[in-house]
């Protein structure tokens, strides 16, 4: 595939917004379905609404998974490589009706000891319409240094 971002391409403090979501309750029920986790401020509008927050929530590991999945929409995209761990924070509520989006740079970079592969950290904010952080945090990923790896590792 062309048009894919590589270690070398790379530039620490390079920034990306992705495109935006909408949050429905539809995708809040599946993602409950989905997990199991039916905690009521997710599912229960009457319960929900009499809570802190005031009505139907996301998961937070939901918002984490919509964040991920925006990233792989972004003008940056990596070649398939490898998710080394997530450091992540659940700053606010997603309520049912908010639209997210995700911003990210490019932070710490280094070389690894396999041929080919760089690891990078990316650090995340999904925000809302508003403008609010509700979730940030850091994704370190393994990525491909260059076309020529790609070849290699194939």
């Amino acid at each position: 595939m062309t048009g894919w971002t590589y270690y070398d391409d790379l530039k620490g403090g390079e920034t990306c917004t992705t495109p935006a979501v909408t949050v429905t309750r539809e995708m809040i029920r599946a993602y409950a379905d989905l997990t199991g986790d039916h905690t009521p401020v997710h599912v229960d509008e009457a319960f929900a609404s009499k809570s802190h927050f005031g009505g139907i929530v996301a998961h937070g590991l939901l918002g984490l998974a919509l964040a991920d999945g925006l990233k792989t929409q972004a003008e940056l995209q990596f070649p398939p490589g490898a998710s080394l761990g997530w450091e992540w924070d659940f700053t606010g509520p997603i309520h049912a009706g908010d639209t997210v989006h995700c911003t990210f740079s490019v932070g710490f970079m280094r070389t690894t000891s396999k041929p080919g592969w760089g690891i990078v950290h990316l650090e995340s904010e999904l925000v809302n319409q508003d403008g609010k952080v509700v979730q940030k945090g850091r994704h370190k990923l393994m990525i491909l240094r260059n076309a020529q790896a790609e070849d290699a590792v194939q």
